[in-house]
């Protein structure tokens, strides 16, 4: 891997609607949404049947009124015509309904007539009931649309005010409980028939996401619905055939680089026989070159199958101190900024070539390079940061691939093997951490890693 020769911009916020700017009311996970849809479509459901019983309670009632109590009040009225008048006030209670009364008298009825069509229909029924009864003014009070008052004369002239409306059909107390009863079941069963369907997807989810760089597949059960084994079963064979095929790649390159090493010697040998002393350097720079290509490229075949090494609790601020320590020695500008100051559980011998991956590669085009350390919250990061031309934004995130480089001649001298970055990255992936790059605005390249301490994440 190399770097571009002039300093490249800084790259800015990407623009665009990000998924937090999204509409918080939607959930965002399909059990969520799929229980959101059933619940609230049973409810709609639910208060739809609720409605129209309603509608078709309240037309019975009105039909049941129409037919019976026009003759109701006809009677009645009947029967205070036949009762003397000194009698007739001891008879109103008696005679009086939940949806109709009488009161003796009423010269002062007074209101608007009955504009809708049921309450035109509802006095028109009244009056014809009691004929032959005088209806002297009928008007429409304003307790609803069907509360009417009629003025009735009776055979003595004697004026009677009926007051007559539709009672609307009563709804139980129990009704309410027993719709949201069932509601609460109905929401109950759609809860267990949507867990049913999206636990396999969540175990399918956390196998894939537990597939790490180890490529150690974690076997799904392959039991449940037909739907749900058949998935598991590919699920498994698919991460058998992924690992299958990792562990050839592996071992075809450990294999190359293995079997290299001994030509190499060979040649270097026959490099060292040599008369001209000006071809033998230029041999023994090219083999030197080609040795450090092979080892590193079994270095990084091991790192594919990731660190056997077991965390381990150690003194990170005497391990950095160290490296920095030999660089100092060696004449190199490395300096150590920020400190931990207590124990942390880590892989120390990953840890040690990751940096030193890093500040090799700043080394490489930066006169000073600083590591800067942060530990907070079980989380450690440590960033190392050079002075160097930096990367072009669209090569930030390919030059951690193997073998590439962003210098197109493919010399060492001025591009490396492009397997530096590789192996820190794979190195990281492999630990648990994670390994991002990016370009300072001040010049220069900031590679940034960002480990958990805690024993169960390096577990």
């Amino acid at each position: 891997m190399t770097r571009s020769t002039s300093r490249a911009p800084a790259s800015g916020p990407e623009t665009g609607v990000t998924p937090e700017g999204r509409s918080r009311l939607v959930p965002r996970s399909l059990f969520a949404r799929v229980m959101l849809i059933m619940v609230a479509g049973l409810a709609l459901a639910q208060l739809l049947t609720f409605a129209s019983i309603r509608y078709e309670r309240g037309n019975a009632m009105r039909e049941l009124m129409m037919s019976g109590i026009e003759l109701d009040i006809a009677s009645s009225i009947a029967i205070l015509d036949r009762l003397p008048a000194d009698e007739r006030r001891s008879w109103l209670g008696r005679l009086e309904r939940r949806n109709y009364k009488f009161i003796l008298g009423g010269d002062d009825v007074a209101g608007p007539a009955p504009e809708t069509a049921s309450s035109q229909e509802f006095a028109t029924a009244i009056a014809t009931a009691l004929k032959p009864f005088t209806v002297v003014h009928v008007a429409q009070t304003g307790d609803g649309q069907d509360s009417l008052r009629m003025q009735v004369r009776l055979g003595d002239g004697s004026p009677v005010t009926v007051d007559a409306r539709r009672v609307p059909m009563p709804v139980s107390d129990w009704v309410m409980w027993m719709l949201w009863v069932q509601l609460a079941v109905l929401a109950a069963c759609g809860w267990f028939a949507v867990r049913l369907v999206t636990r396999p997807l969540a175990r399918l989810a956390s196998a894939a996401d537990e597939l790490g760089p180890d490529l150690k597949p974690r076997m799904l059960v392959e039991e449940g619905p037909t739907e749900v084994a058949h998935a598991a079963r590919a699920f498994n064979a698919m991460q058998r055939r992924i690992a299958g095929y990792m562990s050839e790649r592996v071992e075809i390159l450990a294999a190359i680089s293995h079997d290299l090493q001994t030509p190499i010697t060979r040649m270097r040998l026959r490099t060292d026989l040599m008369d001209n002393e000006k071809d033998q350097v230029k041999f023994r720079q090219d083999l030197d070159a080609m040795n450090a290509l092979v080892r590193e490229g079994m270095t990084y075949a091991r790192t594919l199958h990731g660190t056997k090494e077991p965390p381990c609790r150690i003194d990170a601020d005497a391990l950095l101190e160290s490296m920095v320590a030999d660089y100092e020695d060696a004449g190199q500008q490395v300096q150590l900024e920020g400190q931990i100051g207590e124990p942390v559980v880590t892989r120390p011998n990953a840890l040690r070539r990751i940096l030193a991956n890093l500040i090799d590669n700043a080394l490489k085009f930066g006169s000073e390079v600083r590591v800067l350390v942060h530990y907070a919250g079980d989380q450690l990061t440590v960033a190392v940061i050079d002075n160097g031309p930096g990367i072009p934004p669209e090569h930030l995130a390919s030059v951690l691939k193997p073998f590439y480089r962003v210098e197109g001649s493919r010399n060492r001298s001025t591009g490396g093997t492009g397997l530096g970055l590789a192996i820190a990255h794979q190195l990281a992936n492999a630990m648990g951490a994670e390994l991002t790059l990016s370009n300072r605005d001040e010049g220069g390249l900031q590679a940034r890693l960002s480990v958990s301490t805690r024993a169960d994440a390096q577990g």
